[in-house]
């Protein structure tokens, strides 16, 4: 996912209001649990109450359907443990109990908590994640390549791969990380690729020949690949690390192409000075440049909010422009506060000593959470006690290593490491919250939630590569076009073999020595046959036209996604249905 620029007037609009429906919802959601429902249960008939005692047997929560009444509902939702969710708020019982026979509201409120939850995914991965990897990359002294083809996939596609991880490793829907990856693969190859190809097709831009054929074929391997698992319906522990190693072996060949490249054309060694010409240039190596990075909220956003009121007295506006900033906290404090930072730009020396402190603890947490152990249980106490130990000692050095004004110089590695492993922690924490919704969203709706996964979800996340690769290619000339074009295939490839990559071997691993049973979808051979008809089509064209992107290319691969959009809707709409796919 790409990054997006934070310091925007309408972007501050968007965000005061993402804060201001999180802050509505969390109290909604406190008043309800904890006020409303807890007095009273729903009364329901002695035949219904027989119909739920024999549902309780069947897996899953389908049977919810069966059910006219919302009280009928919200008992089997509340009795029957297949609708319990796996993520932190059951939203199940949100939609059924707490708004009852106001379904409108309930449909409202889940949505705008979707558009949160969205928000929090790529503002995470632009705030932080990206920022850190942009960091490791130039301390670690990769070069732009090799730079571009892990830390840059890996930052832009980290929602999708966290979401697939999640699905697998939490939800027991592991068929809604497969469609989400292969939906937002599908959308980024053929809807950005075309929608590119038909904005540049009157300049008649080139795109690199040797390093498109290499994209496309090293992806049509890998569908390949998965197909042949999906086929065969189960896959062992090495199976799960060979696939993973064909991420290697691209990451590989990209290199020694690079290498060979500079080598002819600049005539230097091998190690050459690639990086420091690549940084003369001004190229950023994780797609913004310094204009575009997110500025922190900071003092002088509040020095800026009076000058939009000049009409207000300056104290009532000054107010006012405090009010406003503040508004932008609940969502900005959880992460801030537990993420180290250590840029130029948003260096703060009390938020570094308290996220140091702090991440141990949710750290903490978050185990116990998964591990289903109360903070009551003397293994949790010990466990938080651990974490607080560690905290304050970390906190103590922090004190000890930093300065007021300036982010630390030395031993960067170790603020970076934590910055990145907190990060991966609020966007698993976070994917993990959005594939529980998508769902329980599946259930409400009678939709099956890999549809979700195969639309919603990989909507948004590739919204963002959307936008960027258009404007690249739009505005960066033949070079932005060529990274806008590699972008669109190297990064749904990443997300397929490191996304399903590390999902098939957490979830084989946990079988071992058995293999593990991968989720049956029938539709998934739908998508991965459209999918491969695109990237195809891709390769038969553009060497046709001798490399050129055109109006043909870009109808053709519109085509093809609309044509898989319109067959996705029909049969999730019951107008058809396919043998096997329901």
């Amino acid at each position: 996912m790409a990054s997006f620029s934070t310091s925007r007037p309408k972007s501050k609009k968007i965000i005061r209001f993402l804060n201001i429906t999180f802050l509505f919802l969390f109290f909604f959601y406190l008043a309800t649990s904890y006020f409303i429902d807890q007095p009273t249960e729903p009364k329901v008939n002695t035949n219904h109450s027989l119909l739920l005692q024999e549902s309780v047997k069947t897996d899953g929560c389908s049977g919810i359907h069966d059910y006219i009444d919302y009280k009928s509902k919200c008992v089997y939702v509340k009795s029957h443990i297949g609708c319990r969710s796996k993520g932190y708020i059951n939203y199940l019982q949100v939609f059924y109990c707490s708004c009852g026979q106001f379904s409108m509201v309930g449909y409202f409120l889940l949505l705008l908590w979707l558009a949160v939850l969205f928000y929090l995914l790529g503002n995470t991965a632009a705030d932080y994640f990206c920022p850190i990897l942009e960091s490791l990359s130039k301390l670690l002294k990769l070069s732009p390549t090799i730079a571009g083809a892990t830390l840059l996939s890996l930052g832009n596609g980290a929602p999708d791969v966290f979401a697939s991880v999640v699905s697998f490793t939490r939800s027991s829907s592991g068929d809604v990380g497969l469609n989400s990856i292969l939906g937002g693969a599908f959308f980024v190859s053929s809807v950005v690729v075309g929608v590119i190809s038909l904005l540049t097709g009157s300049r008649e831009i080139s795109v690199d020949k040797s390093s498109f054929i290499r994209d496309v074929c090293f992806f049509l391997f890998s569908l390949c690949s998965l197909l042949l698992i999906l086929i065969v319906g189960k896959i062992s522990l090495w199976g799960a690390i060979s696939f993973l190693s064909i991420y290697l072996g691209y990451v590989g060949v990209v290199c020694i192409m690079h290498f060979d490249h500079y080598r002819k054309k600049n005539r230097l060694p091998v190690y050459g000075s690639q990086e420091e010409d690549f940084l003369e240039r001004g190229v950023p190596l994780l797609g913004h440049s310094d204009h575009e990075k997110p500025t922190p909220v900071d003092k002088t956003a509040v020095e800026d909010q009076p000058s939009s009121f000049c009409n207000l007295d300056s104290s009532f506006s000054h107010y006012l422009g405090s009010f406003l900033y503040v508004l932008e906290f609940p969502l900005y404090l959880p992460r801030r506060l537990t993420i180290p930072v250590v840029s130029e730009e948003r260096w703060s020396r009390p938020f570094a000593v308290v996220s140091v402190a702090s991440a141990p603890i949710l750290l903490a947490a978050l185990c116990a959470t998964h591990q289903g152990k109360e903070f009551e249980s003397r293994t949790s106490l010990v466990t938080y006690l651990i974490a607080g130990l560690i905290g304050v000692v970390l906190c103590n050095l922090a004190c000890l290593t930093t300065e007021k004004s300036n982010p630390p110089n030395k031993s960067l590695f170790p603020w970076l490491a934590g910055g990145f492993l907190m990060s991966v922690t609020w966007t698993y924490i976070i994917a993990e919250e959005l594939v529980s919704l998508l769902i329980s969203l599946g259930y409400v709706l009678g939709i099956n939630p890999s549809v979700l996964g195969l639309t919603v979800l990989a909507w948004g996340n590739s919204l963002g590569d959307l936008i960027a690769n258009v404007a690249m290619a739009a505005n960066g000339g033949s070079d932005g076009t060529q990274i806008a074009i590699s972008g669109c295939y190297a990064g749904p490839m990443f997300n397929t073999l490191l996304g399903l990559g590390i999902s098939l071997v957490i979830s084989s691993g946990s079988k071992y020595p058995s293999a593990f049973v991968v989720p049956e979808d029938p539709s998934l051979y739908e998508t991965i046959g459209f999918l491969m008809g695109g990237l195809v089509w891709a390769l038969v064209i553009l060497p046709r036209k001798n490399m050129r992107l055109d109006k043909s290319l870009g109808v053709g691969l519109l085509a093809i996604y609309l044509c898989f959009l319109s067959l996705t809707v029909a049969r999730s709409l019951g107008l058809l249905r396919l043998h096997g796919v329901s």
